[in-house]
């Protein structure tokens, strides 16, 4: 009997050591995932202020861009108006 009560205490003792064990082995991974989520979200969301800022700056230089192309536009046909008023005057 006292063999038995010896076995018994043994297997509780190995049983609650190994539950703790694992309990703090799977509390500190769950920990670390949490991490690592919080830091690909706070990751993400700085690449997208990024692009963002970008794209503003993008459209900001498209739309310069675009009112110098109707500026140059305008100077072309400027100038083949005078280049036509001038052909013509030299014929004469």
């Amino acid at each position: 009997m006292d063999q038995t009560n010896i076995w018994s205490v043994l297997i509780t003792a190995i049983t609650v050591l190994g539950g703790t064990s694992a309990f703090r082995y799977y509390e500190k991974r769950a920990m670390r995932k949490e991490r690592d989520e919080e830091f690909i979200r706070h990751d993400c969301k700085d690449r997208i202020a990024k692009l963002e800022t970008l794209l503003e700056n993008a459209s900001k230089e498209k739309d310069e861009l675009r009112s110098m192309v109707l500026e140059l536009t305008k100077e072309v046909a400027s100038l083949r108006v005078k280049v036509e008023f001038f052909e013509t005057n030299r014929s004469r």
